[in-house]
């Protein structure tokens, strides 16, 4: 009974430490497999991130020993080129040449010879040695860098990306080999491939923004990309096809271009809503007003010689009352500027109605329509339109007025002439007493090749023309409408208004010139320009997003010339505020119109 009893507790005891060491036994097996693997991926990431070119230098001499064409690899740039310019990029580059080394040791160990392992500890001695160096020389390097260096950081800090685009390129041009319905295990392999790098490229700019995924995708992308070179390995096909991709890229590109001018143009010539809507809210103010309240005040001093006097020619109530309110704003004598402000019969009574409720101070102004103008022929209005262009910046009467000066102010003898584009930002006083030098304008000149206003001749007159390469010469120095000074008296006495006709009639007949006023104006006034001070009339506003902000400050006058005009949506962001200070937008009517900066 007693040795019955002794084996069933050995028993007991037997399947107990069964039941114990088994498991433990089963869990060390599994973690040593976990942990090898987990060894194996922590190598694999390191060395996709660290030791990236040496693969690609690995892989290049293993691809030397194949038969066949294949692509050269891209080289982005070398370490040697770049020298010490970050400790991070130096001990990379230390920890690089330290894992070659151990790689030549583990050779020599191979080999089993004295002589090898003597050598390898010599190795590894001297690596650590310079290796140490190496990291304080950069340390030193780094802490002095110049600005060069850190702006060649900047220009390598996307290379990845742009690798990663071009490898998705020519999978996109190897697909293109297939047959058509081609469902090949490559084709897949391909199309995967494609999908995976540009989820992995996404939004990012940067190679920093790149996860390390997207690396080992980069490297699964190129080996797939190794195997179709082997599979297509005619090169001049691979040339032709990218070549073609290229060429629909730039059609596209040109395209797109092409549309995004005309949009521009488009609407640079459209009126904007919140505008219509406050010249007709000002046109029907005006016709609820008795016909005696709709003259402005100080009408006796119109044509007074001794006063200074501004013309502008403009149908928009906006940009007329900036030009306006930004003069007087700025002058020191507001009790002599006389305005004079010609407009198209439609816009007449919205200006007018404007002036009404906000006169400019002690300045005095002028409304008039250009259409109780008798002395300007019919010819001329009919002449005008054979203009060839569509844009009525070009053929707006208002616009060639310009040349008709001394019959709009026949009793004056100067006038300042604004664009409706500008905006006063000094006391122009000592304007009226610059030397005209017998000449009939004062314009800054536009005929530097460093500034972005620069114009040549020959590019708005066609001097293939006998009678312009005869008469003008291709090298004159141009300038600038928007701010121009009109001694209306040596006008009068050149009899300027009829060879202005002279040309303009010509033009007609042959091609003279590009379509507007300026070429027209520098043929008019050809020898007859004296140029003013940059300073006077800064330009570029309306089209150059580089015209600097000391040179617009220092301004008098600064011109958003161009399709980009302040009152627009498409208006340049930085610039608009030098215009829209000169606003009320909590005006009632502006509110009414949904106005707003």
């Amino acid at each position: 009974m007693n040795q019955v009893r002794r084996w069933q507790r050995i028993s007991i005891l037997a399947l107990l430490s069964v039941s114990v060491i088994a498991p433990v036994i089963f869990v060390s097996n599994r973690l040593k497999v976990f942990t090898s693997i987990g060894r194996w991926d922590f190598a694999e990431e390191l060395s996709t991130t660290k030791f990236r070119a040496e693969n690609i230098r690995l892989n290049a001499i293993e691809q030397e020993a194949d038969e066949g064409l294949k692509e050269p690899k891209l080289v982005v740039y070398k370490d040697e080129d770049l020298g010490s310019l970050v400790s991070y990029s130096t001990n990379t580059e230390s920890d690089t040449k330290q894992s070659q080394y151990a790689g030549d040791t583990n050779i020599l160990e191979n080999n089993g010879t004295d002589e090898g392992k003597e050598e390898n500890k010599k190795m590894k001695q001297k690596t650590a040695s310079s290796g140490s160096r190496g990291k304080d020389q950069t340390n030193q390097a780094g802490a002095r860098r110049s600005p060069n260096v850190q702006a060649s950081l900047l220009r390598v800090s996307d290379e990845k990306i742009k690798e990663m685009k071009d490898q998705v390129i020519r999978a996109q041009a190897y697909l293109n080999f297939a047959p058509p319905g081609s469902n090949s295990h490559l084709v897949k392999e391909l199309k995967l491939r494609i999908k995976e790098v540009e989820r992995a490229v996404g939004a990012a700019t940067k190679d920093s923004d790149l996860s390390r995924r997207a690396f080992r995708r980069m490297n699964q992308m190129e080996a797939t990309l190794d195997k179709a070179s082997h599979v297509y390995p005619d090169c001049s096909a691979m040339a032709t096809k990218l070549r073609a991709m290229t060429y629909n890229a730039e059609e596209r590109v040109r395209l797109q271009k092409n549309q995004a001018t005309y949009l521009v143009q488009l609407a640079s010539r459209t009126t904007p809503k919140g505008l219509h809507c406050l010249s007709m809210q000002l046109t029907a103010e005006y016709f609820a007003l008795q016909p005696e309240e709709r003259h402005l005040p100080n009408r006796q001093d119109l044509h007074n010689p001794d006063l200074h006097h501004y013309a502008v020619f403009s149908d928009n109530v906006l940009a007329c009352a900036v030009v306006v309110n930004s003069t007087v704003s700025f002058a020191k004598e507001p009790e002599k500027i006389v305005f004079h402000v010609v407009t198209d019969s439609l816009n007449l009574p919205a200006i007018s109605m404007w002036f009404l409720l906000n006169p400019p101070g002690k300045a005095i102004i002028q409304i008039q329509s250009i259409d109780n103008f008798n002395w300007l022929s019919t010819k001329y209005n009919a002449t005008l339109k054979k203009e060839n262009s569509h844009d009525p910046r070009y053929t707006s009467a208002l616009n060639h007025l310009r040349f008709y000066l001394p019959d709009v102010f026949p009793a004056l003898n100067k006038v300042l002439l604004f664009d409706h584009d500008v905006v006063v930002q000094r006391d122009l006083g000592r304007l009226w007493n610059i030397d005209m030098k017998g000449k009939v304008i004062g314009a800054v000149d536009t005929c530097k090749e460093s500034e972005a206003s620069f114009r040549r001749m020959d590019l708005f007159i066609n001097f293939s023309d006998p009678l312009i390469a005869k008469k003008f010469d291709v090298k004159a120095c141009t300038w600038a409408f928007g701010m121009n000074l009109f001694d209306l008296q040596e006008w009068r006495k050149r009899k300027l208004t009829a060879v202005y006709h002279k040309y303009l009639q010509l033009g007609y007949k042959r091609p003279l010139w590009k379509a507007g006023s300026l070429p027209l104006g520098w043929i008019t006034f050809y020898k007859h320009t004296v140029a003013l001070d940059k300073r006077w009339h800064v330009l570029g506003l309306g089209y150059d997003s580089g015209v600097a902000r000391r040179d617009i400050e220092q301004a008098a006058v600064i011109h958003y010339d161009g399709v980009m005009k302040p009152w627009l949506e498409i208006a340049i962001a930085k610039y608009k505020g030098y215009w829209t200070k000169f606003i009320n937008y909590d005006h009632p009517f502006l509110q009414r119109c949904n106005l707003h900066v």
